[in-house]
């Protein structure tokens, strides 16, 4: 029987692009990956595509409409594998900043003819839709774990990719803390490695682009940032809403603020 290379397809649904765009940037290892699987759907690359089934599934993008929440349905009866890339299909990304307001209202405030559109209340994670077999973190997404997420399921095997903080990051490429050295406001103790470190080492407070870490502890940091680095409130909670406000970590850590306020 001759060999098949495993078919790859890559799905976008509301986002920007920005994780899609990490595997075009891959430009050398791009070619190693295509001798290794075919790619089959990649609208964002080639026009030539293919209905599947496909073996793995890339999906970037969170659920924002019905047609969004129809066609993940249909991408997940066709993929072996469902990976999703980024905080947008992770999480909701940053357009889920919407879930806490009347999206009528916003809607309103935008769109002359708001009645045209046809939107959910909330936008979602793809795994609050379809059973996801692998999330990957980011905004946007880590090049070099985005490779060994898509040879890890090529070779049938479960990715390395790390669960622990942006902390032990710092630490490892020998990088200053922001928070004690400078008292500089950084979410890296609750946030997901992932970046190298990329917002500390250019001694800026990290963003959490990556997530909620494994079992973070946003309260003791919110206590931290308020008590120690005599933050407000508000910004503390503006911290959390950003790429990952939806992320069920973040989102308590929000809630706690507001209710004991």
């Amino acid at each position: 029987m001759a060999y098949r290379k495993p078919t790859l397809a890559v799905h976008k649904f509301a986002s920007c692009d920005g994780c899609q765009l990490t595997l075009l940037d891959c430009e050398d290892e791009l070619l190693a990956v295509l001798d290794a699987i075919e790619i089959a759907y990649f609208v964002e690359a080639t026009r030539a595509t293919a209905d599947g089934p496909y073996d793995v599934s890339l999906v970037e993008g969170s659920i924002t409409t019905p047609a969004d929440a129809d066609r993940i349905r249909r991408v997940r009866e066709k993929s072996r594998v469902l990976i999703t890339i980024g905080a947008c299909a992770t999480s909701g990304g940053i357009q889920a900043l919407r879930n806490a307001r009347d999206v009528g209202q916003l809607a309103s405030a935008v769109y002359p003819h708001p009645d045209y559109l046809d939107v959910l209340d909330q936008s979602t994670p793809i795994a609050a839709h379809v059973p996801v077999d692998f999330e990957l973190r980011g905004c946007p997404i880590d090049k070099g774990q985005l490779l060994e997420v898509i040879s890890a399921f090529v070779l049938a095997r479960r990715p390395c990719i790390p669960t622990y903080s942006v902390c032990v990051e710092c630490k490892s490429s020998g990088a200053v803390c922001t928070m004690v050295a400078r008292g500089t406001p950084c979410l890296g103790p609750v946030t997901q490695a992932g970046c190298g470190a990329l917002c500390p080492r250019m001694n800026r407070g990290c963003y959490g682009c990556f997530g909620p870490m494994e079992d973070p502890r946003t309260g003791p940091l919110s206590a931290w940032w308020e008590e120690e680095l005599a933050q407000p409130r508000d910004r503390i909670v503006r911290a959390y809403r950003t790429f990952n406000v939806a992320s069920p970590a973040f989102a308590s850590a929000v809630d706690s603020l507001e209710d004991s306020e």
